[in-house]
């Protein structure tokens, strides 16, 4: 920038000075170092003119109008962000100014009612995991992950972390970045290709006496349950790595917890809980564990209940907080420095509101939808659905290899008659072939199902 910004008080070529000169580095292009050459622009930015505000309004209005959602077509598209129903009341609750407005409660004493919130937040996640205990919220399922890896390296002293084959990319990613700098080595143990299974073999030769944890998903990515969970736990443990297990939330009304299964520390994606997804994000990261060892090390906030001093009332406040980073600074658990508040205050009042068997029922809603559409995929000529011989819930791939034609063209096909498929999965999966990820939920009625069905025989009919 080669002038001052009116708005921009560090553009100011003295100011921009002596903050490189602080921190060490010649010019700006030295702390973009590490991005490649082959994703910068080096080009000018085509930059229009300035308008005026009404213009700029017609201007955004056209191009929001362009946009189509989930209201305009059936989609079946999942992977990380699905589509659940949201009840009018935790929209209501999480549109108060009180809580809207609100930041993570340093001073307790004006923000009991946030403090409340996120205590009976914590108290039901913990319920729901099976665990003793769980923070008010991470960033997302994908920075859950990455902190339950470093912590379980904290508490092991141990560098090794063990992962299933068949998981988000982008989840693996993301523990990648978290491990990295930690110096955690990430092992991928290999699944059946059949039925999706830990390979026994293989888990036995990944754990050894460097192994901080060991990490499975029920259900997985790929919505199929891992069999033997709780075996592969006792294999962890008898090596003295931690278990840990990510699970859909959703899921737990009606299957076993991560603490039913011998979890050490249970993580998942909040999402569903009551939270619309807002193209794509802001996403709510679970996060539990158990035993005062693994408290003491969990990273982001902790709410908990006393008393006032005059013991008439009960008092809410943050907790433990030598363990984080506005105090122990780079010794802290986690650079965790806010949290999904207001994510966590929806999955509160969604998981309130349910009430003691409200996800049992819709699990089995869930359930017989999706069973409905594997069956129904399963009779079109070359189509095979599911594609793992396993109990699933929600999400199923569906393989098109026998049917001579590519998921991405079935999908372009859809989306010409109104239906957004599930997710390719060729390019994550190669060994998969042509086969997508489908999503199934409450909201897919069976008349919307049949018109996927008959709108995919309908392609297939075309070749």
């Amino acid at each position: 920038m080669s002038e001052t910004h009116p708005y921009i008080p560090n553009s100011a070529a003295s100011i921009k000075a002596e903050m490189l000169h602080e921190i060490g580095v010649r010019d700006v292009e030295t702390l973009f170092a590490d991005i490649p050459e082959s994703i910068r622009k080096n080009s000018a930015l085509k930059l229009h003119d300035s308008v005026s505000e009404m213009e700029a309004r017609l201007q955004v209005e056209d191009l929001l109008s362009r946009n189509v959602s989930t209201r305009d077509i059936t989609s079946f598209l999942g992977g990380g962000v699905w589509p659940h129903y949201v009840p009018a009341a935790v929209d209501e609750i999480v549109s108060r100014s009180e809580f809207l407005t609100s930041y993570t409660p340093y001073q307790p004493e004006i923000s009991q009612g946030m403090l409340q919130a996120m205590f009976e937040y914590q108290s039901m996640v913990a319920e729901l995991m099976g665990m003793e205990y769980a923070n008010s919220s991470l960033y997302d399922w994908a920075t859950a992950l990455g902190e339950a890896a470093r912590m379980a390296s904290r508490v092991t002293g141990r560098d090794e972390f063990v992962v299933p084959h068949y998981i988000q990319p982008d989840r693996l990613q993301t523990l990648k970045t978290f491990s990295e700098p930690a110096g955690i080595r990430i092992l991928e143990v290999r699944q059946d290709r059949r039925t999706g299974a830990i390979l026994d073999n293989d888990l036995q030769q990944k754990i050894s006496s460097k192994t901080a944890g060991v990490y499975i998903e029920t259900p997985s990515y790929l919505g199929f349950f891992q069999a033997d969970v709780k075996r592969i736990g006792d294999v962890a443990h008898e090596k003295g790595a931690l278990f840990i297990v990510g699970a859909d939330p959703i899921s737990l009304g009606l299957f076993a917890s991560p603490g039913e299964l011998g979890a050490d520390i249970a993580i998942g994606e909040g999402q569903p809980l009551g939270n619309h997804m807002n193209y794509g994000g802001p996403l709510l990261g679970l996060f539990a564990c158990r035993g005062e060892r693994l408290l003491r090390q969990i990273p982001g906030r902790l709410i908990g209940m006393t008393v006032t001093k005059d013991g008439s009332s009960k008092a809410f406040t943050m907790v433990l907080q030598t363990r984080e980073q506005h105090i122990r600074r780079e010794k802290a658990t986690s650079n965790i420095c806010t949290n999904e508040a207001l994510c966590a205050l929806a999955a509160a009042a969604y998981l309130s509101l349910m009430g003691p068997r409200g996800l049992e029922r819709l699990d089995k809603i869930i359930l017989g939808n999706s069973n409905y559409a594997m069956r129904e995929l399963e009779r079109l000529n070359g189509v095979k659905a599911p594609l793992f011989e396993a109990q699933h819930f929600k999400e199923f791939v569906v393989g098109f290899e026998g049917t001579g034609l590519s998921a991405s063209h079935i999908n372009a096909k859809l989306l010409q008659r109104g239906i957004q498929g599930g997710i390719p999965l060729h390019h994550q999966f190669p060994e998969l072939g042509q086969s997508a990820l489908c999503c199934v939920t409450e909201l897919h009625t069976r008349e919307s199902i049949d018109r996927l069905v008959a709108a995919t025989r309908a392609i297939l009919e075309e070749r």
